[in-house]
């Protein structure tokens, strides 16, 4: 069981992710959205495609652009559609 860990609040947890590049997938199915709000923050990938973000909110302290999602990947990430990683300080245990 992977889990997605910020200031001791379960973001996702899942067994059934994906690892790409070392990042632990979660399917959107998983995560608690009560933590999450979009991001205007979007960056590319050569081969994933634009991705999109979002901050992640834990008893009022803002962790910023810390998910990342692709809403249409590219055909070599297909599988990473509905999926979220994460980075900046929330801890990933897979």
């Amino acid at each position: 069981m992977a889990r997605a860990v910020w200031r001791g609040k379960i973001l996702a947890e899942s067994e059934k992710t994906h690892v790409v590049e070392g990042n632990v997938y979660f399917p959107f199915d998983s995560l608690d959205f009560q933590y999450f709000e979009e991001s205007p923050a979007h960056t590319r990938c050569i081969w994933k495609g634009k991705a999109s973000y979002y901050d992640i909110l834990v008893d009022g302290q803002r962790n910023t652009a810390a998910a990342w999602y692709y809403p249409a990947p590219w055909p070599l990430a297909r599988k990473l559609k509905d999926h979220v990683a994460f980075w900046k300080e929330v801890e990933v245990e897979a």
